[in-house]
């Protein structure tokens, strides 16, 4: 070590030297005229070292950023699994055919349930690479990634030139690596569900507001720190048309909590932009909200807001219901396989938070405060979970928005564990490279499995190979979702539009005898049975068994036939 302070000592006199004669110091001893001479051989020494302490964080990110490519974007074209994904897609699709931007239908009914930001991103890569299961899931992994990019840039930030001049793992790789291997991530970034599409623009708008906010304090540069505040509102609009209100009411509660937490009082500049930026906010959230009303009025007032936000949040309407604890015990299953850096950082922080708290009211010494982004990630996390606790209806995906600030939070207990020694700090990057390596042999080896059993894609695809194409499509005493995409144009519905579920076998019959043909397709859970003499004139045959689905062909019997 000492010998290494020497070398860069007798470098930093060669330095010194060098410059005495352009400065005009003429009066060179023997030393440093040979200190002159030896200078630009120093220069490329200090270079090359230089390289070699920033090669290897660089090497590490690189491959962390060339797997997590290859994770959020191997096996798009997977059947569309679950009770989402095939209607969300379809509403695409009707609206790609139609040529329209603005209103949503499925099964050509109008449908109203969410906003449009995820179908126009489906739109837009029906566009390019037509209709799919890829097209229809590209645009949530673009959003997972920017959402795992935003955090970099926060890391990129809070990095002090890396930290590679002390051999350590720059923050910002932890920043990448943590959120874009957490589970919960990974999951929601590979499916066409609104989570994700909500989740990221939240990000985007709390970090260009925490980018603002560390500008304001450190440096005062008034021209970035303006953009930094047209972004924070710009993607909060954003947001509201990716799943409505609390595009507005995350990002503001966040910041509100943020500063109570600081026990601060915002910058002028801040509560100034109260003024213009709503505006601009308002203007990205109008692109689709202004013409849906213009062209539906009260019916989109009601389906949307009335129904969709205020029903949803304050009632079972949509029977989802579950305790008031149920996010606290969900949300950090999340973030496996780092589920244990999280709680022990959240155990950490949080008990440093509430001491900074306690000494400033109590008017005790206070000991050292946890530090901006500390609090920044806690006001973050805990809104969505707070306010969602209180809703009537609980899907994990509600709380996503609650991943990121809890991926910050670990990331910063990570990176002071490996930054103890050079073997943890091998054992953590080795550990964040293994889970992106084990999340790509899971999608490889488990994954497909699991997605055709689950999908109606296996169970068309098998009907129509035995050729019962073009027949129409009735669900048997449960419904399939996974029908809407794959059995569009022929599912049987209700007259509002929603799905059919026939409940008894003479349904099924009746059903037949008015098809053209005299046959349909029945698809049903394969416990669902019935007797032949229950379908009198008619016979069934299964064409094909996927997970717990069955389809059945019922068709005329030939004596019915030869009648």
């Amino acid at each position: 070590m000492s010998s290494k302070r020497a070398d860069t000592h007798d470098r930093r006199s060669e330095g010194l030297a060098f410059s005495s004669v352009l400065f005009g110091d003429h009066r060179l001893k023997g030393r440093e005229i040979y200190a002159i001479l030896q200078f630009p051989a120093s220069m490329a020494e200090i270079s090359k070292t230089s390289q070699s302490r920033f090669r290897g964080p660089l090497m590490w990110l690189f491959v962390a950023t060339i797997l997590m490519g290859y994770l959020y974007f191997f096996g798009l074209g997977l059947p569309l699994v679950g009770p989402d994904e095939p209607r969300y897609s379809q509403v695409a699709r009707e609206m790609f055919e139609r040529g329209d931007w603005v209103t949503t239908t499925l099964g050509g009914f109008n449908w109203f349930e969410k906003p449009a930001l995820l179908y126009w991103l489906q739109i837009s890569a029906y566009n390019i690479f037509g209709v799919s299961e890829f097209s229809a899931r590209i645009g949530s992994a673009l959003f997972g990634l920017g959402t795992v990019f935003c955090l970099f840039f926060i890391g990129l930030k809070e990095s002090v030139g890396f930290e590679a001049r002390s051999g350590r793992t720059p923050f910002a790789f932890w920043m990448l690596a943590i959120p874009a291997t957490c589970l919960g991530l990974i999951a929601f970034s590979r499916g066409a569900s609104f989570d994700i599409i909500v989740t990221f623009p939240l990000t985007a708008s709390l970090t260009f507001f925490y980018l603002w906010y560390l500008e304001a304090e450190r440096s005062g540069k008034t021209s970035t720190r303006y953009l930094f505040l047209a972004g924070f509102y710009f993607f909060a609009g954003v947001a509201t048309l990716a799943k409505g209100l609390i595009g507005i009411v995350f990002p503001a509660a966040t910041v509100s909590f943020f500063y109570i937490l600081k026990w601060q009082l915002p910058r002028k500049d801040l509560l100034i932009s109260i003024a213009w930026g709503p505006v601009l906010g308002l203007l990205a959230a109008s692109s689709w909200y202004l013409p849906m009303y213009l062209r539906h009025g009260w019916e989109f007032i009601d389906q949307f807001f009335v129904q969709h936000h205020f029903q949803r949040y304050t009632s079972n309407k949509y029977r989802h219901p579950q305790p008031f604890w149920f996010f606290w015990l969900i949300f950090p299953l999340m973030t496996i396989p780092w589920i244990p850096f999280f709680l022990v950082s959240v155990w950490k922080e949080g008990k440093r938070i509430g001491i900074d708290l306690y000494s400033r009211f109590s008017g005790r010494s206070k000991s050292e405060a946890p530090s901006d982004l500390v609090f920044f990630a806690f006001a973050w996390m805990l809104v969505p979970l707070v306010f969602f606790s209180f809703s009537g209806s609980k899907l994990p995906g509600y709380v996503l928005p609650s991943l990121p600030p809890a991926a910050i939070l670990t990331a910063i207990f990570v990176n002071k564990f490996a930054a103890v020694s050079k073997a943890r700090d091998m054992i953590s990057k080795s550990f964040a490279i293994g889970m992106f390596t084990v999340c790509i042999i899971i999608l490889a080896l488990i994954a497909p499995s699991f997605f055709y059993a689950d999908s109606a894609k296996g169970l068309i695809e098998a009907a129509e190979k035995k050729g019962a194409r073009n027949l129409k499509v009735a669900a048997f005493k449960a419904t399939n979702h996974g029908l809407e995409f794959y059995a569009a144009g022929r599912l049987i519905r209700e007259p509002e539009g929603t799905q059919r579920v026939h409940r008894s076998p003479s349904e099924i019959v009746d059903l037949a005898s008015t098809q053209p043909t005299g046959s349909v397709l029945v698809v049903r859970l394969n416990w669902e049975k019935w007797k032949e003499d229950q379908l009198p004139g008619f016979d069934s045959e299964s064409l094909a068994v996927f997970g717990e689905w069955e389809i059945v062909v019922v068709r005329p019997s030939e004596r019915k036939l030869k009648e």
